[in-house]
């Protein structure tokens, strides 16, 4: 009997909080920027709920990211994390790069080309010019205890994502010229972090962020390092070292985030775990670290390669 009153009790008390929220939330779900974003994603993304999810995760992003790193990750299986990245993924981007891709002048479309991104979600690829840029602040730094500084780095790229998130998040959201974008960038370039375009199965067909990642904090990151998850994709470069020039400082060992470099009497890169994201480069006092194009580490994220492919 008291199981049975409690367990009415329970349901009765998920019901009332299932209304709180919704009366809490309903000018949030009312708001313009709202159904723009259901709008953009088509009926079929409503009927299969997709469309929900992205509300969701565009919602509560930091929440969101902080269950999946402490909650859900540890306890899936490999198999099932590697599903994951179909949905969810990232690819690493340099820094000249990323750069074209903020000061884009023309629309680039690329179709079907399983190099630039080895997953299915984001098969076609279409970059828009000038897009409308914000920044927000970093759902893994920010819920992390000690995160580092600055938080307030991901790039969330076009519309209708720009206005959902300026709406539903003014006091951690501001818009970006295209110069304020290419400073943040440079900023974080020099700090030693890591470029990476991120893709969901909400994108509609394109990126939707620019990640500046810490090792201390990415969960993209740390997936890969830590769980062998393969959640980022290589940029398409390997460092290289100049042994003559190397010193041994050891400072690119302590720079790289992915753990792929070992120094003894020079620096060593390790192939297999180096995404050639140029962190080392930039953080090499004597330049003896330079960034080369290898093929077997995929085609990279540049605007004028695309464009060449698309032609």
């Amino acid at each position: 009997m008291l199981e049975a009153i409690a367990l009415v009790a329970a349901c009765t008390m998920g019901v009332v909080a299932l209304l709180l929220w919704a009366y809490a939330e309903r000018w949030r779900l009312l708001r313009p920027s709202t159904w723009r974003l259901l709008q953009a994603q088509g009926i079929k993304n409503i009927l299969n709920f997709k469309a929900i999810h992205s509300y969701i995760y565009l919602r509560w992003t930091r929440q969101y990211v902080s269950l999946l790193r402490n909650y859900i990750l540890p306890k899936l299986d490999y198999e099932a994390k590697k599903d994951g990245t179909e949905k969810y993924h990232g690819k690493v981007v340099t820094h000249e790069h990323i750069r074209a891709v903020i000061t884009l002048n023309h629309p680039v479309q690329l179709r079907d080309e399983n190099q630039i991104l080895p997953y299915s979600t984001a098969r076609d690829i279409v970059l828009t010019a000038s897009p409308d840029i914000v920044a927000h602040e970093c759902p893994c730094r920010h819920s992390r205890h000690h995160p580092c500084s600055p938080t307030q780095v991901c790039m969330i790229i076009g519309k209708p994502f720009t206005d959902f998130m300026l709406e539903h998040h003014p006091k951690t959201t501001r818009s970006l010229t295209q110069v304020e974008a290419l400073e943040l960038l440079k900023q974080e370039h020099e700090r030693g972090h890591v470029h990476s375009a991120w893709f969901r199965d909400i994108n509609l067909n394109r990126f939707y962020a620019i990640c500046n990642c810490c090792k201390c904090c990415c969960t993209g990151v740390e997936a890969l390092n830590t769980y062998g998850v393969p959640s980022l994709a290589a940029s398409g470069y390997i460092a290289k070292v100049n042994t003559s020039d190397c010193t041994a400082c050891g400072r690119c060992k302590v720079a790289c985030p992915f753990e792929a470099i070992e120094v003894e009497t020079a620096a060593a890169v390790q192939w297999d775990r180096c995404m050639g994201c140029g962190v080392c480069v930039s953080q090499c006092p004597t330049e003896a670290i330079t960034l080369r194009r290898d093929e077997k580490k995929g085609v990279p994220f540049d605007v004028r390669l695309m464009t060449t492919y698309y032609h």
